[in-house]
């Protein structure tokens, strides 16, 4: 059962599957200069029966922060002063099943820092909680707060900041890239020392938020607890830090729990196949030292993991678990033959380039050569005619310029396939082999790593250790310690 906040007139309804997405609100707690309150965002007050409930189960725990900055007034900015930043013209579609978007766009608008804002971050440091130990939270070091910007760069004269509007009918403006815990007086006079924003109001101040998390390697790569069978946790919970990294798990969470109430096999993604499998793998095998955010860099196969093929590496997964309606099938149907036909015409045509004729699919790996230049020079006959035409020529564009990588990126999948299929059991005693260092005992033991080749990508464990491991897995049973 899960027991709802609320003293003694808690509700309790039970469940045999349960996601828990808490954002920032385990324990959550405002910093606004020396101004501090309980809170997991403005406004909403922090979660924290919860929180220690989830502590009793003995889950390891840590704390991060985050910040957001001011919300300024829209009606108070001279928009005259700053440099327009427009969207994507035409704007591109989230999904390939939007054929455009006809919504007219809202601007931006690009602003920098001032010598005269850095002074005054400088001069008021102390009274930073970022800077005075009032924040015991590690925060993204990729999302760095003005304070950090000023102290950690010296070297840099000045940092782009975006007006953005909230949206298209309200009045609120946020500052990207102006986040900061500094006291609220002092924020408006830094906002006050941006051209243009001279008069701004300020609506709400920037503040930094503390909050629990729940250290990564208690969970499966389905994100279900190693503890306690049936709770998934998804979300900054996690460690994450994002929209989207928090999405991605809520969608994983989503999935594995609907199929574990089914007493169906879990969906559990790879590292060659999605951003969403390197995600989870990164997050149960390595935990979370600081806020964690997905990079392009972080995956090892990355040109198998490109935008333009992604609804044809995992819509046909997505229609497995019972999340592709049968519209939806029919289109990515059509399109998958596109793409097949398209090939097979890039592959057997031949063009004319330097007074030889070779095969279109060998001259497109040549760097000036596009695929559109072909078809709109009459060269290639390919089927265009339905969906996105851009996505469609891509596709086939991409898989013919990279088509060395990608075959290389193959091989190297296939190598790793082996040590990620030789399974270990769940109950191994790794104290049992010998060769193992206590360290690399201690690290296998606390993430309890599924395959050989999840084994490997733990900090801390060797290659030779692998190794070791390897040849003791399946061969005898260890001896318990």
């Amino acid at each position: 059962g899960l027991a709802l906040e609320g003293g003694s007139s808690a509700e309790v309804f039970a469940c045999r599957a349960v996601i828990v997405t808490t954002g920032t609100f385990l324990n959550g707690l405002i910093h606004i200069g020396p101004e501090q309150r309980s809170a997991g965002r403005h406004g909403e007050p922090a979660s924290r029966d919860l929180s220690e409930s989830l502590k009793s189960l003995g889950l390891t725990w840590g704390r991060l922060k985050t910040g957001t900055p001011p919300r300024l007034d829209r009606r108070s900015i001279d928009f005259s002063r700053f440099q327009e930043s427009p969207g994507d013209e035409p704007p591109v579609p989230f999904s390939f099943l939007t054929g455009c978007i006809d919504r007219p766009q809202v601007l931006c608008h690009l602003i920098h820092t001032t010598d005269e804002i850095h002074r005054l971050v400088r001069s008021h440091i102390k009274d930073s909680p970022l800077y005075n130990g009032q924040i015991k939270g590690i925060g993204p070091r990729y999302c760095p707060s003005l304070e950090d910007k000023v102290m950690r760069f010296p070297e840099r004269e000045r940092h782009q900041i975006f007006l953005e509007p909230e949206g298209r009918d309200v009045h609120e403006t946020y500052i990207n890239g102006f986040s900061m815990s500094l006291p609220r007086d002092l924020q408006v006079e830094i906002v006050h020392a941006v051209p243009g924003l001279e008069n701004a109001v300020m609506i709400r101040p920037g503040y930094a938020v503390e909050y629990d998390f729940v250290q990564p390697t208690e969970l499966h790569p389905t994100l279900e607890t190693k503890r306690v069978d049936g709770l998934f946790l998804a979300g900054q919970i996690n460690g994450t830090s994002g929209y989207e990294e928090a999405g991605a798990q809520g969608i994983l969470a989503g999935i594995n729990a609907a199929r574990c109430i089914q007493g169906r096999q879990p969906l559990v993604l790879g590292r060659d196949q999605a951003y969403i499998g390197i995600l989870a793998d990164d997050l149960t095998t390595k935990g979370c030292l600081e806020p964690y955010r997905m990079f392009t860099s972080r995956a090892e196969h990355r040109l198998l993991l490109r935008i333009d093929n992604a609804d044809l590496r995992l819509t046909e997964i997505g229609r497995n678990v019972g999340l592709v309606d049968d519209e939806r099938w029919e289109k990515f149907c059509e399109r998958r033959s596109r793409y097949q036909w398209n090939m097979g015409v890039v592959k057997r045509t031949t063009i004319a380039v330097e007074g030889k004729r070779i095969r279109a699919s060998e001259a497109l790996r040549r760097p000036g050569l596009h695929l559109r230049n072909l078809v709109d020079q009459g060269n290639l006959a390919l089927d265009v005619s339905a969906g996105q035409p851009g996505i469609d020529l891509a596709t086939v564009e991409a898989e013919c310029k990279y088509s060395g990588y990608l075959a290389r990126q193959q091989v190297a999948i296939e190598r790793g396939r082996q040590q990620e299929e030789r399974a270990i059991p769940h109950d191994f005693v790794y104290s049992g082999v010998p060769g193992l260092s206590n360290e690399v005992v201690q690290r296998l033991t606390q993430v309890q790593p599924r395959t050989l080749g999840q084994a490997g990508r733990i900090s801390g464990v060797t290659p030779a250790a692998v190794a070791v491991l390897g040849a003791y897995v399946g061969r005898q049973k260890p001896k318990l310690a």
